[in-house]
């Protein structure tokens, strides 16, 4: 009975700790401190799943525990007191059945309705309309297309916040995926297709964007800076791009998408006239162009002087 007990206190001290440590890390995890709404929501389901997993496993264990000290082999153990030929139990099987169906009905719910809403700009800022970023991956680089405004970035983009953002999503080479995970999850970039992502910024800031889908050996470095400002701000930034920064070229841009790194760009221009990778006629573009770098073993001592700032 001592030793029993010894060994179940253990069991349990672990679990404790176990259960603090985790949950002392939370405040570190950038998708547990959201900056927006899409953000705000995709984390509250995450906290609902844990907690409702975690009653799991204290309903579980409080079950394991029970048997364990009810069945346990003790010297004053009746015949009575087990039954191990019991054989079928109509209300135990329907019990058993009945609650996982619960479990993933409780779960399933506010994941699919969440997972619709998060198709659809945000509501806190349904007054104006989303302002279209293209955002085009390649090896291993962003191009940030702003066709409203007529200017494009490369590896770093600038936001007005409460305002919805309509990312479309397209890659010129490599599968990748847009990840800011201050602002919202994931989704895919494909070549010659295009999939949309809402995110929106309520606080100014400046936050880690990058792929997060593996593609190669710049993989690692294929990341950017994402500039939250008021729309004031936002507007002057623009129009210093409009007024400044060189016109980009289909040469220049063809150059660009060579498997390499880059560092930061901005143009008053974009490659929207001529190629939108999000469409079937433009999903070779940058294969056709640049077939032999893809065919060869690359190495980027080459892109080392590149700083991501």
């Amino acid at each position: 009975m001592r030793d029993t007990r010894k060994h179940l206190n253990k069991w349990i001290v672990l679990i404790l700790l176990g259960i603090i440590l985790l949950l002392s890390g939370c405040s570190e995890l950038t998708v547990l401190d959201p900056k927006g709404p899409v953000g705000e929501s995709q984390k509250d389901l995450i906290l609902y799943s844990l907690v409702f997993m975690m009653g799991i496993v204290v309903v579980v264990f409080s079950l394991f525990a029970f048997m364990v000290i009810k069945y346990r082999d003790k010297p004053n153990r009746k015949e009575n007191d087990y039954k191990p030929d019991l054989h079928g139990n109509r209300t135990l099987e329907i019990i058993w059945t009945i609650i996982p169906v619960m479990i993933v009905t409780a779960l399933s719910i506010p994941t699919v309705s969440t997972l619709f809403d998060l198709e659809k700009p945000p509501e806190s800022s349904n007054d104006q309309e989303p302002l279209v970023i293209y955002a085009t991956s390649a090896d291993w680089k962003w191009f940030f297309s702003y066709p409203e405004q007529g200017i494009e970035t490369v590896n770093y983009l600038h936001i007005p916040t409460n305002r919805a953002i309509e990312f479309r999503l397209s890659s010129a080479d490599s599968m990748a995926s847009l990840w800011i995970p201050a602002l919202g999850g994931q989704k895919y970039n494909m070549t010659g297709m295009e999939t949309i992502l809402y995110l929106q910024a309520d606080e100014p800031g400046i936050y880690d964007g990058r792929n997060s889908n593996f593609n190669g050996e710049g993989f690692a470095r294929q990341t950017f800076k994402v500039h939250a400002e008021n729309s004031a701000e936002f507007q002057n930034w623009v129009a210093s791009i409009q007024n400044e920064a060189p016109e980009l070229t289909q040469n220049q841009y063809d150059s660009l998408l060579k498997p390499g790194l880059e560092g930061k760009m901005a143009f008053s221009s974009t490659h929207l006239a001529w190629v939108d990778h999000g469409t079937n006629e433009g999903r070779d573009y940058s294969v056709v162009r640049h077939w032999d770098a893809f065919g060869e073993l690359l190495h980027l001592e080459n892109g080392e002087n590149h700083e991501h700032k």
